[in-house]
């Protein structure tokens, strides 16, 4: 066993080669994911320049603060475009419905842009979803802006974000300059994401992804990871503390700028 999955909070945050802050509860994490989104696009507004942002459908708990608070004060996104990270795919590698209980677009249309007033929403065309038929336009897309202004995510088990499986034959340069994609999702993901958002029904969970790669994450300004289920103890201490590898491609943020992992107390400390 790894020392670093035996440390307490105070040797969590002694020393990790990627920045930690805890807060003291989920709604806290969510609520700061939140303000730093509505941060980014206002400074973007008063700058008179567009924004570009990479979004997920896990976590989801930041969308109801961002939404009352773009509503409440009437806050305009028209000057952003909203990259989500990925999406499910049927065997089929088309795009599962958006009816399906796991469909990420089905989840922004009704829970994001279905509660923000319609005349502070960017138009459609800035409502990006990465397309297994033409997944090089996210790449483009990013590279025309001059790459992302924050990358918000979350850390899979296996240390994937978006759905850029660990691949422990890769080098760091391989793996980083993989782009927008469509893959097969790996077996420990799929049995995660099952128990964690479909009531453990491994049978139905869908096998194929589309997902913005690293080429387009790591081009991000800022890249805000918000962690906040019992089995992140392990992962945010893989992390902060591991060796940098694709087998674990988080590690890939070690020592970069603009990077952090936001979690609450119970993700800080150790299983009671």
């Amino acid at each position: 066993m790894q020392e670093y999955y035996s440390y307490d909070k105070e040797a969590l945050l002694k020393a990790p080669k990627i920045p930690l802050a805890v807060f003291s509860d989920r709604e806290t994490v969510f609520r700061e994911i939140a303000d730093r989104m509505i941060r980014i696009i206002t400074d973007a507004k008063d700058a008179g320049r567009e924004c570009m942002m990479i979004l997920p459908v896990g976590p989801v708990g930041q969308y109801p603060f961002f939404v009352g608070r773009v509503n409440s004060e009437g806050i305009s996104l028209t000057h952003c475009t909203f990259i989500n990270m990925d999406e499910y795919l049927t065997d089929e590698g088309a795009f599962v419905e958006e009816t399906h209980p796991l469909s990420f677009r089905g989840f922004m249309k009704r829970e994001v842009y279905g509660k923000i007033d319609a005349s502070l929403l960017p138009v459609e065309a800035k409502r990006v979803f990465p397309d297994p038929k033409n997944p090089s336009y996210v790449t483009n897309l990013a590279e025309k802006h001059g790459g992302i202004d924050v990358c918000i995510g979350g850390i899979g088990l296996n240390g994937h974000l978006a759905f850029n499986e660990a691949m422990p034959e890769m080098t760091e340069e391989a793996f980083c300059i993989q782009p927008t994609r469509v893959l097969d999702i790996s077996p420990e993901t799929r049995a995660c994401n099952a128990i964690g958002d479909f009531g453990g029904a491994l049978e139905d969970m869908p096998k194929r992804c589309v997902t913005v790669g690293f080429r387009e994450i790591l081009s991000a300004r800022e890249i805000v990871l918000g962690i906040f289920r019992p089995w992140h103890r392990a992962v945010v201490r893989r992390a902060a503390y591991g060796e940098r590898t694709a087998a674990f491609p988080v590690s890939f943020l070690q020592g970069r700028q603009g990077v952090s992992i936001l979690m609450p107390e119970e993700v800080a400390r150790l299983a009671d």
